[in-house]
């Protein structure tokens, strides 16, 4: 119940500093100076209905019940000392929607109430499947960004994970095609996978061929009437413990940036690895590019819903001229860089997952001993 409680203080936080919770006390104010300034035949008051009705949008049951005694009973009063019956028809109607005001609150508040709750769990959930990635790991600095398309989701199709093992640092991220819970699962099973084969996988091609193994087996276990077209791609990178070069394979996934000196190289395979879930159609030959990797270098693996994202001209985001032009202090500085800037390219409508994990060789962090 923690992460409800964090949530809901945020909630309630974010609540109080809206300057639209003030507008059903300032509809009040407005219509009752209207009421007495004008003519006893203008009868503004009769608009007096609508400040508990919009209270009921923003405010508590108790707030919003305030509200509409606070407009009926100076109209009660006025239409009993003048034994005026059109103004006491006002008082029935403000009492009517008051009361439908403070049952429509309550309903609200249930349903925000709900969304905590749900949102708790995708939160939970996103932290199991994409477990926490170390800001370092040796040499390395690492930082990764992940927007969900869905509305409201914290999870989706895409994916990464770090592990640092006896063969060094192995990185995966990927993407699976389709979205939903059926994609969230598959690859819930290749990060599942991912975290026991990457320790015990002597190379990146039989870890690769495990991944695609567990795929095809949870595929099996779920099949749908589109199984036969559900595959996920990906990239494993592996960083030696020893030794200035990077291995990568992609299994039919986008390119990784190289980012030396200010110029950027995409690193384009030599030769095709199938997309997870489909050596069995396609062959398991799986080909390792391995390039330098030195002080200074950075690595940008990214999912498609970077380089697909339009502007409101259609035309894509060009991440490696952007990644060219951008000067970061650290990887963590780049993706806030970019997230920004993806937000702005496409008008704040960003429809496709988004997942993207960087990767600088800095100098290791001396901690000065006492003195």
């Amino acid at each position: 119940m923690g992460d409800l409680s964090r949530y809901q203080a945020v909630w309630l936080d974010v609540r109080r500093r809206d300057p639209v919770l003030l507008s059903p006390l300032a509809l009040t104010a407005v219509i009752g100076f209207l009421t007495v300034l004008t003519p006893h035949d203008v009868p503004f008051s009769r608009l007096l209905p609508a400040a508990p009705a919009l209270a009921a949008s923003v405010w508590s049951v108790r707030a919003t019940l305030a509200l509409g005694l606070i407009c009926l009973l100076p109209v009660i009063g006025y239409a009993l000392v003048l034994s005026d019956m059109t103004t006491l028809y006002t008082a029935g109607a403000i009492g009517a929607v008051t009361l439908a005001a403070v049952y429509a609150s309550h309903l609200r508040l249930q349903r925000e109430h709900t969304l905590a709750q749900v949102r708790a769990v995708a939160d939970a959930t996103q932290e199991v499947l994409l477990r926490p990635v170390p800001d370092r790991v040796r040499n390395l600095e690492i930082a990764t960004l992940y927007l969900a398309a869905a509305p409201q989701a914290r999870i989706g199709g895409d994916f990464y994970a770090a592990a640092d093992t006896p063969h060094g640092l192995r990185l995966i991220l990927g993407d699976v095609r389709g979205k939903g819970l059926r994609a969230v699962g598959a690859a819930a099973a290749i990060l599942g996978c991912f975290h026991e084969a990457a320790y015990e996988a002597a190379d990146l091609p039989r870890l690769a061929h495990c991944l695609d193994t567990t795929f095809t087996r949870y595929d099996n276990a779920f099949p749908t009437e589109d199984t036969s077209e559900r595959f996920a791609t990906a990239v494993i990178v592996e960083f030696p413990p020893d030794g200035a070069h990077v291995s990568v394979l992609s299994c039919g996934h986008p390119p990784p940036l190289l980012v030396r000196d200010g110029a950027t190289r995409a690193i384009e395979p030599a030769s095709p690895s199938p997309p997870v879930n489909l050596a069995g159609l396609i062959g398991s030959e799986y080909h390792v590019e391995r390039i330098p990797f030195t002080r200074g270098d950075l690595l940008l693996l990214y999912t498609d819903g970077v380089t697909e994202t339009r502007d409101a001209d259609g035309a894509f985001f060009p991440l490696a001229a952007w990644t060219a032009d951008t000067t970061a202090a650290s990887p963590s500085a780049l993706l806030r860089t970019l997230h920004q800037d993806l937000v702005r390219h496409s008008d704040g409508n960003l429809d496709d997952d988004i997942a993207c994990l960087a990767v600088r060789d800095a100098p290791a962090v001396t901690i000065p001993g006492p003195a």
